[in-house]
């Protein structure tokens, strides 16, 4: 009987295993100016989720700096016409609200951002997780909400002058996108969001 459980939990922790490694498993897009971006399918989704990768070369406390500081967002995305900050604690927690103004005849799309930070004080690696903020704005009737949304940055020094950076996310904008125009997008969003971080930091002299 012994023997049976064991092959029984061995069957299951090996499909369990195959699963998740297929779950994880990344499409390699594209690399240009350094930046490599990947997609992979969600499992039970027409949806794809999107990683960037790339090093900046930049001190890895001012890269995060920059991507932590919510005051400070000339770096993102261009549609993002209203910001506003719900609540701030330096290197801990972050909350906001955004508005997506959208090309006619595209709605407007709203989002709230829970943003929580994690700092390993062993390899400093530093890390920054978003994901959606409910019941603090109420809805507007011209704007979609969007409430399917996850965003992680994680930032590893790499050398002296040098960081490492991983932006992971998913984002379900809603409303009548057809999913395989959202799953183009996702590629230049990535993107453009390390690329104008790196333009910032590496052409930005030290302070």
């Amino acid at each position: 009987m012994k023997y049976c459980r064991f092959i029984f939990l061995s069957v299951i922790l090996t499909i369990a295993f195959s699963y998740n490694l297929k779950a994880q498993s990344w499409d390699f897009i594209k690399e240009k100016n350094g930046i490599k971006i990947y997609t992979r399918k969600e499992p039970g989704k027409s949806l794809k989720s999107y990683k960037g990768v790339a090093d900046i070369n930049a001190p890895a406390e001012r890269v995060f700096a920059m991507l932590e500081d919510v005051h400070h967002t000339e770096w993102w995305d261009k549609n993002i016409n209203q910001i506003q900050v719900l609540q701030y604690e330096k290197n801990k927690r972050a909350q906001y609200y955004l508005v997506y103004d959208l090309p006619w005849p595209v709605t407007d799309r709203d989002l709230c951002v829970d943003v929580r930070i994690s700092i390993d004080p062993l390899t400093d690696e530093h890390r920054i997780t978003a994901v959606p903020l409910p019941g603090v704005i109420q809805e507007h009737p011209d704007k979609i909400r969007i409430k399917e949304y996850r965003q992680t940055w994680t930032v590893n020094p790499a050398g002296k002058d040098k960081t490492h950076v991983v932006l992971e996310g998913l984002v379900d904008p809603a409303g009548t996108i057809p999913d395989w125009i959202i799953n183009m997008l996702i590629v230049d969003s990535p993107f453009e969001i390390i690329n104008g971080i790196k333009q910032l930091l590496e052409k930005q002299p030290e302070r």
